[in-house]
């Protein structure tokens, strides 16, 4: 490297090489990796305010003006090594079945793309090759001294892409749940101060190292259920400068954790109590302050607004939208959950990433997306939980709408970081079949988050893969609740 510098909230350095060329490192891509960070430490949240390069590895220079060396080799540049010499870091052998994700969707035969008896071979965190493990000896690789995963006859899958989740906030709201149970209305109780706004005054009062450690512990729950990729929204503190420090605890979390984290900004989830006497000036706020900020400071990917009744109109949505793409961010959309405003035809029109929810959508709303080839983010854990009809998934179909499915982990509607648990909510409630929920959790959710080397088994594509305690893709759908996934590999390694 010729320089070094922090970014991403101070938790990743970003290292130019020689030509020219920038690459990314988070903690956790490190090798050895740092370690873990105690929340509270001096150094952490801002805490790496110079580096410098040293010959091959990178220094990093702390605050009190102590040194910590890092021998550090780039994923990119790893993995250009191992296609080199032909040599594998890591076998996953034995597979019964391996689930790839490369076939077509909707597909008479097998959407899914399984190779019985499968393999993978992976080096530099990236997929080197993949076939029948009866052929691992003809693939020309070289294994010795690779970490060796033997299935014994398991399935075998990618690892899961949660593309609609909101895991940064702080408070309870198991109230609400009981009042709900009790039959009370979700409207109802947010008219009268519940649902969003109860969890904003929390989530406000928390420290950085309060939420860091929130998340941390979602992210691993969600880990520990397969997921190896997961978007992270903002949207519980509505102000211009608490909306930037969630999406920097996102960034502080993905450079801690073995899960990808996607941030997404979601300054207009709700309209702030204390706003709801100027609208215009917060939509303003929204558009003018908080997206361009979060583009230059790298902070989000994409943004994101909540298009409902009771929330934002569609005239609110279209100028934040148009604030993002201007930015150059994705855009994202929370649509028809409780009543269909347009937004999934102004999503499409605007070449938006996603429509998610969709309970309630028009036929033209449809057919814009498909024209489009917007996804329709399928959200049963909400759905299911409010007592919503659901999204006419049959027409979705029909029309060629892609479908991906998400936890819309959130405090109010959806409390659960566990994908496998929608993937049977999904097959039982919604009607899609089981091909559909695994490709909306795989290949699918990962065009949503602009992944499109996740999800999918194949050369080339990252290695992040599910060992799990199961024979048939259908298991995971149909043994619902219970932990399945065995061994889980991100980005080339074992981490569970």
């Amino acid at each position: 490297p010729r320089r070094a510098e922090v970014v991403r909230a101070g938790t990743a350095v970003a290292a130019e090489l020689e030509d020219g060329a920038r690459r990314l490192l988070r903690r956790i891509d490190l090798t050895p990796a740092l370690g873990d960070i105690a929340p509270g430490e001096p150094r952490f949240a801002g805490a790496w305010p110079r580096s410098a390069a040293d010959g091959g590895g990178l220094e990093i220079e702390l605050e009190d003006g102590s040194r910590e060396a890092v021998e550090a080799e780039f994923l990119a540049d790893g993995a250009a090594r191992c296609r080199r010499e032909r040599r594998a870091e890591l076998v996953i052998e034995n597979a019964g079945a391996l689930v790839t994700a490369t076939g077509a969707a909707g597909e008479a035969g097998d959407p899914l793309g399984v190779i019985p008896g499968g393999a993978v071979l992976a080096g530099g965190g990236e997929i080197l090759w993949r076939g029948k493990s009866e052929d691992l000896g003809r693939a020309g690789i070289d294994t010795a001294g690779a970490i060796r995963i033997d299935a014994g006859g398991r399935l075998v899958t990618p690892g899961l892409v949660d593309c609609h989740a909101h895991p940064i906030f702080a408070g309870n709201r198991a109230d609400e749940f009981a009042r709900r149970a009790r039959g009370e209305d979700y409207l109802a109780i947010a008219a009268a101060g519940g649902g969003i706004a109860a969890t904003v005054e929390p989530t406000r009062r928390a420290s950085f190292e309060e939420h860091l450690e929130l998340l941390r512990a979602r992210l691993h729950r969600a880990l520990a259920a397969g997921t190896t990729t997961m978007e992270a929204k903002s949207g519980y503190d509505l102000t211009a400068a608490g909306e930037l420090r969630m999406l920097e605890v996102a960034l502080a979390g993905d450079s801690l954790s073995a899960v990808d984290v996607s941030p997404t900004l979601l300054g207009a989830h709700f309209m702030p109590p204390e706003r709801k006497d100027d609208r215009e000036g917060y939509v303003a706020e929204v558009a003018d302050t908080m997206v361009p900020a979060a583009a230059e400071r790298g902070l989000a990917e994409a943004v994101d607004v909540y298009c409902d009744r009771g929330a934002f109109t569609l005239e609110e949505t279209r100028r934040i939208l148009e604030a993002g793409v201007r930015a150059g961010l994705a855009v994202r959309g929370h649509v028809g959950q409780f009543s269909d405003l347009g937004a999934a035809e102004l999503i499409a029109e605007l070449g938006g990433r996603s429509v998610d929810h969709v309970e309630q959508i028009s036929e033209d709303g449809i057919s814009a997306l498909a024209r489009a080839g917007v996804t329709a983010v399928m959200l049963p854990g909400a759905c299911v939980q409010l007592r919503l009809p659901v999204p006419p998934v049959a027409a979705l179909r029909r029309a060629g709408v892609p479908m991906a499915l998400a936890s819309d982990l959130n405090p109010g509607t959806s409390f659960s970081e566990t994908l496998p648990v929608q993937m049977w909510l999904a097959t039982t409630h919604y009607g899609m079949t089981v091909e559909e929920a695994w490709l909306g959790v795989t290949r699918e959710a990962a065009r949503v988050v602009g992944r499109p080397d996740r999800g999918v088994l194949t050369p080339g594509a990252r290695c992040d893969a599910v060992v799990w305690d199961a024979e048939h893709p259908a298991e995971i759908c149909y043994h619902y609740g219970t932990p399945l996934a065995r061994d889980v590999i991100a980005g080339g390694r074992p981490v569970l």
